[in-house]
């Protein structure tokens, strides 16, 4: 079963597939009476979009769908990589028997969703399979960081998973990293998780390639 529905998710959804253009205006009003909602819950969705880069929030102009930076959002997912190594390290070392067992249920129950093909129920699955490895770091600081980058990356990390048997790939990804981590093998996660965050090469350019042709083309629009 995919999300459900609500105005923050829709918005998102539209904004990274081109629905909604760069610049274009998002009044609160007409938004409201489209979502059948108050504008209450609306004002929260644009600060929840704002927060993560999607919407620019004027004062008093109201709000507008923001235009990212290519530059900015590959620097974020290059930290990232790195943040999400550190927490595989640490997980690798610290992470208890029943967190490595947990962890394995969370990866063998996001199958179900590689085998329908569900996208969002994978996705909220993959969160779930990283909060574990954050847990298991025991380092609330560097948890902090890296859920805070992911959470600014989320849209696009989203996006990744509309490839091509990327979902079947991920998670593969996930049971090389569940195993490092058994392994207790610090270097090897720290590299499992890094390649699977960025996705490197080839599948990482067709990535961003198809990501530039996107904004390429809500920019001309």
């Amino acid at each position: 079963m995919g999300r459900v529905s609500t105005p923050v998710n829709t918005l998102e959804h539209e904004i990274i597939t081109g629905a909604l253009r760069p610049g274009e205006r998002l009044d609160e009003l007409s938004l409201a009476k489209r979502f059948a909602v108050s504008r209450t819950p609306i004002r929260e969705a644009l600060r929840q979009l704002a927060s993560i880069g999607l919407v620019e929030l004027r004062p008093h102009r109201g709000a507008i769908v923001a235009s990212p930076d290519l530059k900015d959002l590959l620097d974020m997912f290059e930290v990232m990589a790195e943040l999400e190594g550190m927490c595989g390290r640490l997980s690798a070392r610290r992470l208890s028997e029943q967190g490595r067992a947990e962890l394995q249920q969370l990866h063998e129950r996001s199958k179900q969703y590689v085998d329908s093909g569900d996208i969002d129920g994978y996705y909220e699955a993959n969160v779930a399979f990283h909060e574990a490895i954050y847990r298991g770091g025991q380092n609330r600081f560097l948890a902090e960081q890296t859920r805070r980058i992911r959470n600014r990356l989320a849209p696009y990390r989203r996006l990744q998973l509309l490839r091509h048997n990327r979902l079947r790939e991920s998670f593969v990804e996930h049971g090389r990293i569940v195993q490092a981590i058994a392994d207790g093998d610090e270097r090897l996660v720290d590299e499992a998780l890094q390649t699977h965050v960025t996705v490197q090469g080839g599948s990482f350019t067709d990535f961003i390639a198809s990501l530039s042709a996107r904004l390429d083309e809500r920019a001309a629009g």
